[in-house]
């Protein structure tokens, strides 16, 4: 892999890691405590709400996880060690990359890791 694929993929894991952290945001914004006032919202319409929190919480947890991940991967750019498998520290086939530069295994250790 040269030096120009690697900087494409960088730019392609930062504006991946900029969409993320507006999607945690507008999940977090979306998680606010559901209003206790069975005046105002029925029991029904208030566990719809609350369900809606729980998911909106959740959704915005895999953001944060994910946003983990690709802050690790932009770490191996700069310490020279993308595109090499996790496991086997074989070279990451480069179609793989473009598909998902997130990916730190190989596909035979990521079918080896999935067996397990």
């Amino acid at each position: 892999m040269n030096n120009s694929d690697v900087k494409r993929l960088e730019a392609q894991l930062i504006d991946l890691k900029a969409s993320l952290l507006l999607q945690e945001d507008e999940h977090k914004q979306s998680s606010q405590p559901v209003e206790l006032d069975q005046a105002e919202v029925g029991r029904h319409s208030r566990i719809d709400a609350m369900q809606a929190q729980e998911m909106a919480l959740e959704t915005a947890r895999r953001c944060k996880k994910h946003i983990v991940e690709v802050e690790k991967i932009i770490l191996r750019i700069e310490s020279d060690d993308f595109g090499s498998c996790g496991a086997c520290d074989e070279d990451i086939n480069i179609r793989r990359l473009e598909f998902d530069p997130a990916c730190v295994y190989c596909i035979g250790c990521a079918e080896k890791q999935e067996e397990q």
